[in-house]
């Protein structure tokens, strides 16, 4: 059944863009006196990642940083990562770099929970939310010779013996990739805590689980695979969208399917504390430029991505939200 806990789980990707000043990036203004990121493109933006290359953050962060090159929104934009602990490493890594308007992290719903499961001193309250782009639809995946051929196939194992049917995510115990196949063992009537989980950080580090077999089947944002599936390494037995999705047309929902579940997940930046209102400003110009580019509703469409586009305090709303429902839901679980 889809539950108000699956409606409220959704998935975010962006990039930031640093304001003028000390600490900032900067812009050149076609008029000096607005306060306006003009046509000119910003520079000196660093965007942190804060798990494996390969992942869903890495690979958002990743186009964001290209997109904001080709539609001359910025230049020569630094994407790094800062691995651990479900992205709380980096979380704290941001938390400690108060003030400093050339920073932001890309994050989504897995730092929200890692942040409760690791027991994080940083917390999501700590920063200065940007902006919101994107949600997207889980998969459930299995390898090219794995036994199982179909979701049922996958469905009838995993209720015979949860313990035995491994699954594993490429986030911690509160992160999405954990959430989903919670969600899916109570829909198709296990329960959630005979589950067994086996966290990877990130998707980079997921996929070789997945392709080696180490894991039953592996659940996970399905654009992490996108490279594989088309190569016929990965098989994509069912997608969590509410709707087919272009990019793997071969593959059926879990509603098709005859589970009620539908279950998405969202992307975000958020900058340091501390950062000047021009400089948050100006990151939110700057994402908005790169949000109405041409170049970035072509990667919406190659990735499968939603576009879920809102900024500053509707984001800062919206990121409380997430917190508590992700609370109420890892309570549930025991986990919080």
């Amino acid at each position: 059944m889809r539950t108000r806990r699956a409606a409220l789980l959704g998935a975010l990707a962006t990039v930031s863009m640093l304001a003028a000043g000390a600490c900032g990036a900067t812009a050149e203004k076609e008029d000096s006196g607005s306060g306006n990121v003009g046509s000119k493109p910003v520079s000196g933006l660093r965007l942190m990642v804060p798990n494996t290359p390969g992942s869903g953050y890495d690979i958002t962060a990743r186009t964001v940083a290209q997109v904001m090159q080709d539609s001359k929104t910025a230049t020569g934009v630094q994407v790094y990562n800062l691995p651990g602990a479900g992205g709380t490493v980096g979380l704290q890594r941001l938390v400690n770099e108060k003030g400093n308007g050339k920073l932001a992290m890309q994050m989504g719903l897995g730092v929200v929970g890692s942040a409760y499961t690791s027991k994080s001193e940083a917390t999501l309250t700590d920063t200065t939310p940007l902006a919101r782009l994107i949600e997207e639809a889980g998969a459930i995946v299995v390898s090219k010779d794995s036994p199982y051929k179909t979701i049922d196939d996958l469905v009838t194992a995993w209720k015979k013996n949860p313990k035995k049917v491994t699954v594993g995510g490429g986030s911690s115990p509160g992160g999405p990739d954990h959430l989903l196949p919670m969600q899916l063992a109570k829909a198709v009537g296990i329960e959630p805590k005979k589950v067994n989980y086996v966290a990877y950080d990130g998707g980079g580090e997921l996929l070789p689980a997945i392709l080696g077999n180490k894991v039953a089947f592996g659940a996970s944002g399905f654009g992490e695979f996108l490279d594989q599936i088309e190569a016929g390494q990965v098989r994509v037995l069912a997608v969590t969208s509410e709707k087919p999705i272009d990019a793997v047309k071969d593959a059926p929902t879990l509603k098709d399917s005859g589970i009620d579940l539908v279950f998405t997940n969202w992307r975000g930046i958020v900058a340091p504390p501390g950062i000047t209102d021009a400089q948050k400003q100006t990151w939110i110009d700057s994402l908005t430029r790169m949000h109405d580019s041409e170049q970035w509703k072509a990667q919406l469409t190659k990735n499968g991505w939603t576009d879920a586009f809102v900024t500053g305090d509707e984001f800062g709303t919206y990121l409380k939200d997430q917190d508590k429902a992700v609370a109420d839901l890892l309570a549930e679980l025991g986990l919080a």
